[in-house]
C-alpha cells in the first residue's frame, strides 16, 4: 500500500528482481570501509506503546490542524489525553507530529542551498567509486522502468540529488514488496525484523548489496533520518496483522507509516529553496500532507481490491454512522449512502492536497517538477472516482495517458514559480 511523492505513478505490479524476498535472509555484508559509518545515537529505538485516541476521531473531516469551514490551519490543540487507567494517551497527530519536528530540526542544521552538498566518504576503498556509480545508475534504471513521470521530472536535479532520490525510491519499493510483491505470503514479522536490522546496518555504513550501497551512500551525504524508514517498516507490520481501523485516528498512523514518511525521507534530498521564507517545519508538514493524501486516494480508489483480499482501510466508526456495514462494502452495491460516505471521504483528501500545495513551492525549484506532477495527477484520481458515480468497487479509477500528458507542462509551468512571500503563517503548522 505504500506510496507517496516517488511511487504514486508506478505500476502496482513490483519486480522481483529487487532482492526483497532474499534480503531478510542472512548475508554478507559488502566492505566496511568502502561506506563511512554514521552517527549511531539514533539506531536504538526505544519501544514505546501509544493509546491511540484522536481528538478529531469523530470529526469526518478530521485532518492534521486544518479546519474544514475556514479553510484554515489551526493550532494543534487537544492531543494528549487521559485514559480510564490514568495514563497520558497521545494521538496519532501528536506522534506523527513529533517525528516531523525531529526530522526539521536535522534539516535547519544544514545550510539552504540551490546546490547539492559535496561530501566524500571518509575512506574509499579501490574499485568503491565504479561500485557506487554502478549501483546508483542500476537505482535510476529501477526508477525509470516503474516510474516513468517521476523519472522524467527527477532528470531536472542535480545530479547529486537524483541519485540519491532514485536510493530512496528503490528502498521504498523493496520495503513495499515485502508484503504486496510475488513472495508476500512467505513474509513474516521476523522476516520484517531481520530487514529492520539491516537497515541499521545500511545507516552504519555497513550494505548487504549494490542498493543497499545508493541508499547508505545517500544518507551518510544528507540529513536523512532513520525514524522514517523504520516507521515506513512498522506500517508493514500493520499490514501483516490488521484489516480494519477503528477510526480515522487509527488510519491516520497507517496512513503516515506507509506514505507520509516518504515525505520525511525526501525534503532533506530535495532542499528547501535558498529563498523560501517558510520554515522548515512547515515544509515538512506540507511533505507529510502529500503522503496522506496520497495514501487516502489510494485506499479510495481501491476498496473492491481491498474488499476482495478481506481488507477494508476506511474508518469504521464513519462507515457505522453512515449506515454502512462490511457486508455492504463486500457486496459491492453503490447506493446513496455510499455516494454520500464517498463525498466526504474525497473532500478530506482534497484538503490534504490543499495542504500540501503550499510546501511543494518552496522546494528547490529543481525538485518541485517531479512533486507538482505527481500531486496533481494523483489528484485527479479523486476526479475520476467521482465520475465513475462513485464505483470503486468494480471499476478501477486512473488518470489516461492523455491526461497526463496535458498534466506535465502544467506541472513544469507551477514549478518556475519562486517561493511566495507568504508569512511563515501561510503553510500548516507543525
Amino acid at each position: 500500500m505504500a506510496c507517496l511523492l516517488l511511487r504514486m505513478i508506478a505500476p502496482a505490479d513490483i519486480p522481483s528482481g529487487l532482492g526483497s524476498a532474499e534480503a531478510v535472509r542472512e548475508g554478507d555484508h559488502l566492505p566496511r570501509k568502502a561506506f563511512p559509518p554514521r552517527n549511531n545515537r539514533n539506531l536504538s529505538r526505544k519501544r514505546r506503546r501509544w493509546s491511540l485516541r484522536s481528538p478529531h476521531a469523530d470529526s469526518k473531516y478530521a485532518s492534521l490542524r486544518f479546519d474544514p469551514e475556514s479553510g484554515r490551519n489551526l493550532p494543534l490543540v487537544s492531543s494528549l489525553l487521559t485514559s480510564t487507567a490514568g495514563e497520558v494517551a497521545v494521538s496519532s497527530e501528536q506522534k506523527v507530529y513529533n517525528v516531523v519536528l525531529k526530522q526539521a530540526a536535522l534539516v535547519k542544521q544544514q545550510p539552504r542551498s540551490s546546490t547539492a552538498p559535496d561530501v566524500k566518504p571518509d575512506t574509499v576503498i579501490p574499485g568503491s567509486v565504479g561500485l557506487l556509480k554502478e549501483a546508483y545508475d542500476r537505482c535510476g534504471e529501477v526508477c525509470a522502468e516503474y516510474a516513468k513521470t517521476f523519472y522524467l521530472g527527477t532528470l531536472l536535479m542535480t545530479p547529486e540529488r537524483r541519485r540519491a532520490i532514485w536510493a530512496i525510491y528503490v528502498w521504498c519499493r523493496r520495503t513495499d514488496e515485502l508484503v504486496d510483491g510475488p513472495n508476500a505470503s512467505q513474509i513474516t514479522p521476523t522476516a520484517l525484523d531481520r530487514w529492520e536490522s539491516r537497515l541499521e546496518d545500511v545507516f552504519a555504513g555497513r550494505p548487504y548489496d549494490m542498493l543497499d550501497a545508493a541508499l547508505s551512500d545517500t544518507v551518510s551525504k544528507y540529513p536523512v533520518d532513520i525514524q522514517p524508514f523504520r516507521d515506513m517498516i512498522e506500517g508493514m507490520r500493520m499490514d501483516l496483522k490488521k484489516s480494519r481501523y477503528k477510526n480515522f485516528d487509527e488510519l491516520y498512523l497507517y496512513c503516515y507509516y506507509v506514505a507520509g514518511t516518504v515525505g520525511l525521507m525526501s525534503v532533506p534530498v530535495m532542499g528547501i529553496a535558498p529563498e523560501s521564507k517558510a520554515t522548515t517545519e512547515s515544509v515538512y508538514g506540507a511533505a507529510l500532507a502529500l503522503g496522506l493524501a496520497n495514501q487516502l486516494t489510494n485506499i479510495l480508489r481501491d476498496v473492491g481490491e481491498d474488499a476482495r483480499r478481506g481488507r477494508i482501510y476506511l474508518p469504521q466508526d464513519e462507515l457505522a454512522q453512515a449506515g454502512i456495514s462490511d457486508e455492504d462494502i463486500f457486496d459491492g452495491k453503490v447506493t446513496e449512502k455510499w455516494r454520500s460516505f464517498m463525498k466526504n471521504q474525497i473532500k478530506r483528501a482534497r484538503m490534504f492536497f490543499q495542504q500540501a500545495e503550499a510546501g511543494v513551492t518552496e522546494l528547490n525549484r529543481a525538485s518541485r517538477w517531479p512533486v507538482w506532477a505527481s500531486l496533481q495527477l494523483y489528484r485527479q484520481i479523486l476526479d475520476e472516482i467521482e465520475a465513475n458515480d462513485y464505483n470503486n468497487f468494480t471499476k478501477r479509477a486512473y488518470v489516461s495517458k492523455a491526461k497526463k500528458l496535458l498534466a506535465l507542462p502544467v506541472a513544469y509551468g507551477r514549478s518556475l514559480i519562486s517561493p511566495s512571500s507568504l508569512s511563515q503563517s501561510s503553510l500548516a503548522k507543525t
